[in-house]
């Protein structure tokens, strides 16, 4: 029940759910004309700075760059990769695909072949409920590295998880069994804070290795400074920005409410 609520509880309070049902509570105001034009100029500027390049951007930045790689890598006893990157093989596809953080699975491959860690932990379960729910990620994952070339005998995998603390928890007794401590962590870089917090308190010695950023150098110094049209369009709400914001707030939502339970 608990994880149910943690996926629907959020859904209210984002933008386009709270914006929907502040629109349901307009319907109802018929004759409440003040307090109906407060709602809907407030589900605009909800919307609007939600949708808005300039603050969805400043608000991943707030995350995502947080754990900044400090130049080359050490090398740990096993790296650990959260779920969260793969869609299973259901028709028409025919295999396991990758979502928009498949970099997450390039690049503990990548850490893997230069010599990083000698084991990969992956870590991921299914939620029953949820379409779509056939394999788990980490078997998905574990598909996806085998064709990068990873052997299959440098593979662990945690499939019981379905949430991020549980990532951690799980994560954190396979490794107490190999006698593991020190870890590298790959997720998303927006991710990353509440992964860290997570897995360090559980014990384990976590050496950050984020990947899947949203916000460059590059784009974030030129973010002010485009021409007047670039400007003029980031001044107004898109899709991919709303989506951005959301994930922005998913992550602090989590980390808050982790907290409370005393999880990080």
């Amino acid at each position: 029940m608990f994880v149910f609520l943690s996926k629907l509880l959020p859904v209210l309070i984002y933008p386009l759910g709270l914006s929907c049902l502040l629109l349901i509570a307009v319907f109802f105001l018929r004759k409440r004309n003040r307090l109906r034009t407060a709602l809907l100029i407030g589900i605009v500027l909800i919307l609007w700075l939600s949708g808005n390049r300039w603050v969805s951007l400043s608000l991943a930045r707030s995350l995502e760059w947080r754990y900044l790689p400090q130049g080359e890598l050490p090398q740990a006893d096993a790296i650990v990769v959260l779920g969260g990157s793969t869609e299973p093989a259901l028709s028409p596809r025919s295999q396991v695909e990758v979502n928009s953080a498949a970099d997450r699975i390039l690049y503990a491959a990548t850490l893997y072949h230069e010599g990083k860690a000698p084991v990969i932990l992956l870590s991921g379960g299914s939620i029953d409920w949820q379409p779509d729910s056939t394999g788990s990620p980490a078997e998905e994952m574990a598909e996806l590295m085998k064709m990068l070339g990873v052997p299959q005998d440098t593979l662990w995998l945690e499939t019981k998880s379905l949430n991020t603390y549980e990532n951690a928890l799980y994560s954190r007794e396979i490794l107490d069994d190999h006698g593991i401590k020190r870890v590298l962590l790959v997720t998303s870089a927006m991710h990353m804070p509440r992964s860290v917090a997570l897995f360090e308190k559980q014990g384990v010695e976590v050496i950050p290795a984020p990947a899947d950023f949203t916000v460059t150098e590059d784009g974030w110094n030129n973010l002010f400074s485009g021409s007047i049209e670039t400007n003029i369009i980031s001044i107004f709400p898109n899709a991919s920005s709303l989506s951005l914001t959301t994930n922005v707030l998913k992550e602090y939502f989590g980390m808050a409410v982790y907290k409370i339970r005393g999880w990080m």
